[in-house]
């Protein structure tokens, strides 16, 4: 059986409401990937936009606003990021037989461009719309290896993430 220990990270002084009011403020990422499934690394933008809420201890939500992209926390390694392309492909293949591209049979939230991707929305149920980090001393808490990705699982086309910073 494994052992957990669980150690308080100091810091440096509590919020209380008469000191310093909490502060919530949203950013929107605009981006657009050029091939799928493709892990575009938007750590860089997460920390500026820490950078400009001024927030010092609270926690960061990156979101997407879409069913078929995600956002993962992982390791931005060339060879890493191959094999979980090829994993997303076994488990869900984008030539799979999926009732969602039957648009034969198919009537429910169909647009006029409609393009078979029942792939890409079984690979997001493996991975996550949204990432929480706390934020200590004005840095995320991510691992040394650890990146913000958001994950295009579909094909290429304009997707927004929103960065929500809260603390104070």
């Amino acid at each position: 059986m494994s052992t957990l220990k669980v150690k308080p990270v100091q810091v440096p002084q509590r919020i209380s409401s008469t000191e310093e009011k909490m502060r919530v403020q949203v950013f929107s990422l605009k981006l657009e990937a050029k091939d799928a499934p493709e892990f575009i690394d938007i750590t860089d933008h997460v920390k500026n936009c820490l950078t400009q809420a001024g927030v010092k201890n609270g926690v960061v939500t990156i979101f997407s606003r879409h069913t078929t992209a995600a956002i993962r926390l992982n390791e931005n390694e060339p060879l890493l990021i191959e094999d979980m392309k090829r994993f997303l492909e076994r488990m869900a293949p984008r030539n799979g037989d999926y009732k969602h591209n039957d648009f034969t049979i198919r009537t429910v939230n169909m647009t006029e461009n409609e393009c078979p991707n029942g792939h890409a929305h079984c690979q997001q149920l493996l991975l996550s719309t949204s990432e929480t980090i706390p934020i200590i001393n004005g840095a995320l808490q991510i691992g040394r290896w650890q990146r913000v990705f958001m994950v295009e699982l579909d094909r290429p086309r304009p997707r927004e993430v929103l960065v929500q910073v809260m603390g104070g």
